[in-house]
């Protein structure tokens, strides 16, 4: 069951399944999603290990490929 999905930024969409199943995505640069991670089209398998480095990848990523994600207020 579909638990989340939010359009955060004109690119960035979240999606959060009851069985932990996520879709992280940044436009059609980069997509998160269990066991795989596709950056500007390039699919590399994916280890989860924690909700932090989830984030921290996904971030990590969007920068490297040209995105751009809000920084702190």
């Amino acid at each position: 069951m579909l638990l989340l999905r939010e359009k955060v930024y004109p690119d960035l969409e979240i999606e959060l399944h009851d069985d932990l199943r996520y879709v992280l995505r940044y436009g059609g640069l980069v997509e998160y999603t269990p066991g795989r991670r596709r950056v500007r089209g390039r699919a590399l398998p994916y280890e989860f290990r924690s909700v932090e480095q989830l984030r921290y990848d996904f971030e990590k990523d969007v920068l490297a490929a040209g995105g751009l994600l809000a920084q702190g207020s």
